[in-house]
């Protein structure tokens, strides 16, 4: 006996949209001012209150693109304006970062409204795999941001350049550094809360270019005191940092390929199904990450006394439990066994 539920057709989503609704309100300012919350931490998000309805994980993940976006091109505008007036070729390879950075936000647009559309015959289990692959993307400009780094650092120890205005040029890498990490602050905030290792991945990507422009800032400093090479030199140990943080990226982005959960997850899941009344064990159990949104497959081990309507009745429940302790998931599909085809399977599966 298999039985699948939508976690999306819960009264229990419903109730959290109009909590929600409640709470922050409706329309434009509503929005900004939500987004200005997430942006400087004073919005409370603790693991209890996690997003647990995808439609609005959406929202969130699209809302902290946009926002993003904005943030990090009025960042390259500000700077650009600066690598005019001064010339600093560091500062133009910075800028550039930037807008890289903010572009990365593009394809993760793309990729989320792609996972917003429904399954069929062809993608069964939907688009939100999208969003995994618009995670590659992000860290093969994670990659290309410690290359180019690295080749400016080196161009410029090989061919030394004055630097004009040296204040304005330190003033425009703290404004890149501090635009930067909120970003980045920001878009791994969001993704993790509402699953996207994807949306985390381009937040470590908004760091790595924050790493640049703290680069530029102590390029200015040595320069002002005399020391023209210290620019370049700093500019190959930030190179390096950013292979850190591309390690990390690669981590996130990765699992999620391979179908990777946390294994507490795991244990939580199972401690969920087996509170069932009439649950005799797990005798598998599957989880896996489609986009922001969390699929369960369990068998499950029943009393073999049980009628077919109290077996469905028991898998109900199981589905239940389950959308209660994992406030992502969006779908479980339920199979129910008798107790006499696997015997000591609760034992087993806690093993």
């Amino acid at each position: 006996m298999t039985h699948r539920l939508s976690a999306t057709d819960q009264a229990h989503h419903h109730h959290h949209d109009e909590h929600h609704d409640h709470e922050h309100g409706s329309g434009v300012l509503a929005v900004v001012r939500h987004a200005l919350s997430e942006l400087f931490g004073a919005h409370s998000h603790d693991p209890a209150d996690q997003v647990d309805d995808a439609l609005e994980a959406d929202v969130r993940g699209r809302r902290a693109l946009w926002v993003s976006l904005l943030a990090l091109g009025a960042t390259a505008a500000v700077q650009a304006v600066v690598v005019v007036l001064t010339g600093s070729v560091a500062l133009l390879g910075d800028t550039m970062h930037n807008v890289a950075d903010a572009a990365t936000a593009i394809p993760l647009l793309v990729a989320f409204g792609l996972a917003a559309r429904g399954a069929n015959d062809r993608f069964t289990y939907g688009y939100g795999r999208a969003e995994d692959l618009a995670g590659v993307f992000v860290v093969v400009m994670i990659a290309l941001s410690s290359v180019l780094a690295a080749w400016e650092a080196v161009d410029r120890l090989l061919n030394p350049r004055d630097i004009s205005h040296l204040w304005a040029v330190a003033a425009a890498g703290v404004v890149g550094f501090v635009g930067n990490e909120m970003v980045a602050r920001y878009r791994m905030r969001v993704g993790r809360q509402i699953g996207s290792a994807a949306l985390v991945a381009d937040g470590l990507h908004a760091r790595t270019d924050g790493f640049t422009s703290l680069a530029v800032v102590l390029g200015a400093g040595g320069a002002a005191v005399g020391l023209p090479w210290a620019d370049p030199v700093i500019g190959l140990v930030i190179a390096v940092a950013i292979l850190g943080v591309l390690r990390s990226a690669v981590n996130q982005v990765g699992a999620r390929l391979m179908d990777a959960v946390d294994p507490a997850m795991v244990a939580t899941a199972r401690e969920a199904i087996c509170s069932v009344d009439d649950v005799r064990g797990v005798r598998q159990l599957r989880l896996r990450w489609i986009g922001h949104t969390l699929h369960a497959d369990a068998d499950v081990v029943v009393r073999r006394t049980l009628t077919l309507a109290e077996g469905h009745e028991v898998a109900h429940h199981a589905e239940e439990h389950l959308l209660e302790m994992l406030p992502r998931l969006a779908a479980a599909v339920i199979h129910v066994s008798p107790e006499a085809a696997h015997q000591d399977t609760r034992t087993s599966s806690a093993a």
